[in-house]
């Protein structure tokens, strides 16, 4: 069984910018991988510790630097990965970013059964790309997955959060998962990880090594515009109240809101 797990590289919170058409800067600033995604990486690990068979295959979007994450996945442990990158991928909106990503796995994965991502990703936090993916590729989707139960006689048993609680569906592959914490902890690189990790050349694919229009990606192909993007004021500090009487505190906080 074949595997895809997509990665993304987010900014530190702390080190955001913004380029002139009000997207992240991504080139020269400090990233982490997308904490969602990381449980993405270890639900698939999980089902190779299983199942020697499968093979999972990591990929990401973004500038030369996105390399850094899929060294990290191939040194937890997955078979190997590549990364989608071209100057005309600038600026993509979630629609664009899904339609390149489903693209690059219907051409440079073989029959993946299952496409793993996080449910958001810490930079933008729209979850639409997983379901995004999985309109591209024509596959089954569920969303706030927790756990992957088990896989067999094509289907896989998913555990998902929901309002009330938790619920077990049965999802017939191929399909797109996409990610939330999960109750276990992804697990950390050992030294011979990284060792291999370093001497693993990443391929790096343009829009025109998976076949995709430069019409379709990017800026081009984002029906999404941002207007604009700022970070919001740091609040003052509340102020508390004791001891007031239900009459008083209504008269308190009319007193309050009114200046």
């Amino acid at each position: 069984m074949n595997i895809a797990v997509c990665v993304k590289q987010v900014p530190d919170t702390a080190d955001i910018k913004w380029t002139e058409h009000n997207t992240i800067q991504r080139e020269g600033v400090e990233s982490i991988i997308n904490p969602f995604d990381s449980y993405a990486l270890e639900t698939a690990l999980r089902l190779k510790d299983k199942d020697s068979a499968v093979k999972i295959t990591a990929l990401t979007m973004g500038p030369l630097q996105a390399e850094e994450i899929i060294r990290r996945a191939i040194s937890m442990g997955v078979n190997g990965g590549f990364v989608v990158s071209d100057r005309k991928f600038a600026g993509a909106d979630t629609v664009a970013t899904g339609r390149t990503l489903a693209t690059a796995i219907k051409a440079k994965i073989e029959n993946a059964e299952i496409v793993l991502c996080g449910q958001f990703a810490t930079d933008g936090d729209t979850a639409q790309t997983g379901p995004t993916i999985s309109t591209n590729l024509g596959y089954a989707l569920v969303t706030y997955v927790k756990e992957i139960e088990k896989v067999e006689n094509g289907y896989a048993i998913v555990k998902r959060e929901v309002e009330d609680g938790v619920e077990t569906l049965k999802v017939e592959l191929p399909a797109v998962l996409c990610m939330l914490k999960c109750d276990y902890e992804p697990r950390r690189p050992l030294i011979n990880g990284f060792k291999l990790a370093q001497n693993v050349e990443i391929p790096f694919y343009s829009h025109e090594d998976i076949g995709i229009e430069p019409e379709a990606v990017g800026l081009k192909g984002s029906p999404t515009c941002v207007s604009k993007a700022f970070r919001p004021k740091q609040k003052t500090c509340g102020e508390i109240f004791e001891n007031i009487s239900a009459d008083n505190a209504v008269e308190k906080i009319l007193e309050v809101l009114n200046g």
